[in-house]
């Protein structure tokens, strides 16, 4: 699987392309319509995910929907077009976040749940640190991968297993 990372809209939030055979997924679709679409170009949309409902996640989803079905999926196993991954619920950030795990990649995209040396901020609507704790307790039990956070660099789980306060 090939993972292309853009940087988009005024808080730099990573918008991630899969691509698998001419196939792609779209993980926040954060602003900057042209930019996706571009890097879009001669790929084949089957689908969009979202890690959570921010507006610097979703500035472009409405855009983005015309062309594919934004899924919305319930914790576990998924396909997608040739993509295979589980969906995590990681509450904490807000009450609508989750995690996407594509096990065979052995790579994770976490949104604003899990950054590189901490996690995201549980002070705003629908944040909760109880919920944060529980969702950092579930990602523990996953093996080492890539983590590809909503903003910033990417890290790996075993990183922030020794490095990351919070865990």
């Amino acid at each position: 699987m090939k993972i292309d990372t853009l940087v988009l809209g005024f808080l730099d939030t990573n918008c991630y392309i899969l691509t698998k055979n001419d196939k792609c997924i779209v993980i926040d679709p954060a602003a900057e319509y042209k930019k996706i679409s571009a890097k879009l170009k001669g790929k084949e949309l089957v689908g969009v995910l979202v890690t959570h409902h921010h507006p610097d996640h979703i500035g472009a989803l409405k855009d983005i929907q015309k062309k594919a079905k934004v899924f919305d999926l319930k914790e576990g196993n998924h396909r997608i077009g040739p993509f295979h991954f589980e969906v995590i619920d990681t509450k904490g950030h807000t009450n609508d976040s989750k995690t996407y795990y594509f096990k065979k990649d052995n790579v994770m995209f976490t949104g604003d749940f899990l950054f590189k040396d901490t996690i995201g901020r549980t002070d705003l609507p629908t944040g909760d640190m109880r919920e944060m704790k529980k969702s950092i307790e579930i990602i523990k039990k996953y093996p080492d991968c890539i983590i590809y956070p909503g903003h910033g660099e990417s890290t790996t789980l075993n990183y922030e297993k020794e490095n990351n306060i919070y865990f």
